[in-house]
Parts: C-alpha cells; structure tokens; sequence
C-alpha cells in the first residue's frame, strides 16, 4: 500500500513538474547571426536565425533559418528572401528582422544593414541614361513633433538635360514609416490627396538627429534603377525653465499617433495550413474590388508567413477572416477581437479590431 502511494505521489510529482514548465520542446527566442553586416551594392549575403528551446537548465539551440518570417525595413536598401539571403539594392542602412512564434507568442531578431554605394549618399544607375541620384538637402532636423519637411530628388542623366527633378516620379520610403512617414506623389485630381512627393512628417521624437532614414528609387524606362538616402529627427530636449536662458525644447509635445500596425500570428498547434486574411481600411462590400486582402498571414498564403503585419490609419476598424481550410479546424480569435460572426469550427470565422488608440496584437487558435 505504501509503495502504491509512493507510485502514485511521483506520477503526480511529474505530472505537476510538466505543467509547471519542464517540457524543454518549445520555442523561447530567436537570434540572428551576423547581427550586422556591410555590403556594397549587387553583393548577397546569408543570414541565420538560431532558436533557442527549452528552459534555463535544458537550453538547446537549432539552426530555425527557414522557418522564420524575413522581412527589411527598406526594401530599396536590401531586400530578403524567405531563406535569409539578403541582397543589397541599394546605398543606405536597413533592419533586417527574422520573426516567428515561440511557446509564448511572437519573438523576433534583427541584424543591421549597410550597403554602400557611390559617395554623398547617392547610387549610380544600373546602365541606363540615369547616371545617380541626390537626395536634397542631405537630413532635415525637425524642432517640434507634427512638423512636415520637403526632400528633392535630382537625378543626373547621360542624355540632356543632364540634370532634373525627379520629386514627384520616384518612390519614397522611409525605414520608420510610423514615426516618419514620407509621401509618394499622388497623381490623382487635385484634392484627393498629397499632391507632393518627398513631404516627411515627424510624430515621434528621435535620439539625436537621426530617427530614420529616407530613401529615393528613381526607375528609368529602360529598366535603369538608381537610390540615394538621406535622414530625418526630431530629437529630443525638455524644456528647462531654470537655465539661464531657459531652455525652450524640442520634440517633447505630444503628437496624436496617425498610423497603427496590426499584428496577426497563430498561437495554436496547427502550423501547416492555416491562413487569416484582412481587406484595406476604406473596404467597401458593395465595391469588391476595394476589399482586396491586404494582409494574408498563414503557410496557405505562402512560406515565411507565419507572422503577418498591415499598417492602417489610426480609427480603422479592421475585420479579420479564418476562411475554411482542408484539414484545418478553427478554435477562436484572441480576446481583443470581437466575434461579429457566430464560431464554428470549420465554417468561416471573423472578428473586428478597432485601431482606435494604438497598435493591436490578435492570436488566431488553429488546432
């Protein structure tokens, strides 16, 4: 009876000791390696992600390179492919980020990026009668949050006029998009919208004088692509009314948000087929064609996309569907979405995210 007892009193030990975290088989964090790298422009580059499983005492580590979400902050800069081999584009600095989902939710890693290219910020073309790109001037300094700067794009050619304008018919991106985001010219009828290219506004305060970085591509019509890059801040000074002068500031007023990021991931046990979809913000039922998805997250919307973000002005309500997948059953959305439609199994399933505030994280359960 005693040795039963004792039988019994281990089982229960261990079943405790599971529950309580000793499973070393999950997922804790992610690292990428090189965590940062120079390149000239044309050159490629693998980069690894290393996940580390289990607890503090039963740590282990595995090469996770592909199944991870690669992704860069400019795209202009350096582009990445879904098995982590990053090609420069072109001269500037990017954020290259490896995301996927640990045993606790989302983690993700970063490796810095330098790519090189002619000198003074600029790129030469690829060939073309586009011979290089400045970006004019080469940083704007911003003094309060909410203040707008204009950049210019001149692009020097083989051919005359060997000098031109090219603001409003390149591409403008910036590396930090919510914080300091740059307009693309807009070529509708005036009144619909920013007419300007090149306009970059600051709603977050920077540490010194540069908070992102802001980068042109010019695409001649021959195919001929060139970039140059340039930087933006608004740094950040508290005022101090007891120096002598007193220090007015800079950058410390706040600033209503204007852009939120939705963050979609699966926090279920089914990684194989899943897939969450997500329609624009100005989505119309009764106009299909404006409620093409723009966020598709899921292996069944492709590989390397097991951690999905859209960008959405602040206000949006966003509705989020889990269409019916072969094999797949659907267990519930995470408790900042609201079920607009009954939760079936393996019926269609939707939720609304209200962006009202701030950005929004949602888990879907797939099992």
């Amino acid at each position: 009876m005693l040795a039963r007892l004792c039988v019994r009193g281990l089982f229960l030990l261990c079943l405790g000791s599971t529950l309580i975290g000793c499973n070393n088989s999950g997922l804790d964090s992610v690292q990428v390696s090189p965590a940062s790298l120079s390149l000239t422009v044309g050159q490629t580059a693998q980069l690894k992600a290393m996940g580390t499983f289990g607890n503090a005492k039963h740590l282990s580590t595995q090469d996770i390179t592909g199944g991870v979400t690669w992704s860069s902050s400019v795209p202009a800069v350096a582009t990445v492919s879904s098995s982590g081999m990053v090609t420069a584009v072109g001269a500037g600095t990017t954020t290259i980020t490896a995301s996927t989902t640990a045993y606790n939710g989302p983690v993700n890693s970063t490796a810095d990026l330098t790519v090189t290219g002619s000198a003074g910020g600029t790129n030469g073309g690829s060939g073309g009668s586009i011979l290089s790109l400045t970006i004019i001037p080469s940083g704007i300094v911003f003094g309060s949050k909410g203040d707008s700067g204009q950049f210019l794009a001149i692009g020097t050619f083989s051919t005359a006029p060997t000098v031109r304008d090219l603001t409003n018919s390149v591409t403008w991106f910036t590396s930090e998009p919510n914080k300091f985001p740059v307009t693309t010219n807009n070529s509708g009828a005036p009144g619909g919208g920013t007419q300007n290219g090149g306009v970059v506004s600051a709603y977050e305060a920077s540490v010194g004088n540069v908070g992102a970085v802001i980068t042109a591509k010019a695409t001649d019509t021959n195919g001929s692509i060139a970039t140059a890059t340039a930087n933006v801040g608004c740094p950040l000074v508290l005022p101090d009314p007891t120096a002598h002068p007193p220090v007015p500031g800079s950058c410390f007023q706040n600033v209503p948000q204007l852009l939120t990021t939705l963050t979609v991931y699966n926090e279920g046990l089914n990684t194989t087929n899943w897939l969450v979809t997500a329609p624009s913000a100005t989505c119309d039922p009764a106009v299909p064609a404006t409620c093409t998805p723009v966020l598709t997250c899921g292996p069944a919307a492709g590989a390397g996309k097991s951690v999905c973000t859209a960008t959405y002005p602040l206000g949006s309500t966003v509705t989020l569907t889990a269409p019916a997948q072969t094999g797949v059953r659907f267990g519930g959305w995470s408790s900042n979405c609201y079920n607009v439609a009954p939760v079936t199994q393996t019926g269609p399933n939707t939720c609304t995210v209200n962006l009202l505030t701030t950005d929004a994280t949602v888990g879907a359960i797939f099992n």
